[in-house]
């Protein structure tokens, strides 16, 4: 594949190692005849370390023999996570530190859960953009500040602490974005 057509998400094989890509940037040649320049911010699939890729269009890169599985999440112990592919019922152990980012947004019936599979082996998981999640311990809002647009800190039920408007109230289920932690709204 083309380097100019690769996207966030991709899973390309550069150094001989599987990267994912995650963010990129193109620069514009500033001289006549220069060639433009794709900067790409990837994370190795195997070490989890992020790698900075400066190519241009016309170079290639080869795809990954990757691919993503739908999971269900059955158990966690003190080490390991446990997923199911829900298709043919094979099962991954994947290290809690290698799912650390995604531990907080990951709850019991949580739908939507994806295995990175890398030569048969999990290589890590994917949550979904927004999940939801319910608030585990929230201070009341106090009275007439609701003028203003000021946040409170709230735990949700997985022990993430996240900012919320001071209108929200404890025990409530709000949608979360999975990439930045973020308030979305109530669900």
């Amino acid at each position: 594949m083309l380097a100019k057509e690769v996207k966030s998400g991709s899973v390309v094989v550069h150094d001989g190692n599987p990267v994912m890509i995650v963010g990129m940037s193109v620069q514009s040649p500033s001289a006549r005849g220069a060639a433009t320049l794709y900067k790409f911010r990837a994370r190795n699939v195997m070490t989890r370390n992020k790698v900075d890729i400066t190519l241009k269009g016309t170079e290639v890169l080869q795809e990954a023999d990757f691919s993503r599985r739908d999971v269900q999440m059955m158990y966690t112990d003190t080490e390991f996570l446990h997923v199911m592919d829900k298709e043919d019922f094979q099962q991954y152990e994947i290290p809690l530190e290698d799912a650390e980012e995604q531990m907080p947004y990951i709850t019991e019936g949580l739908e939507g859960i994806r295995a990175l599979i890398y030569n048969d082996a999990c290589v890590g998981i994917e949550v979904p953009a927004t999940v939801e999640l319910n608030i585990a311990q929230c201070d009341p809002g106090v009275k007439g500040n609701s003028a203003t647009s000021r946040t409170k800190p709230a735990t949700m039920e997985t022990g993430l602490v996240i900012q919320v408007p001071e209108y929200i109230k404890e025990g409530e289920r709000l949608k979360v974005d999975s990439r930045t932690g973020q308030f979305l709204s109530r669900a």
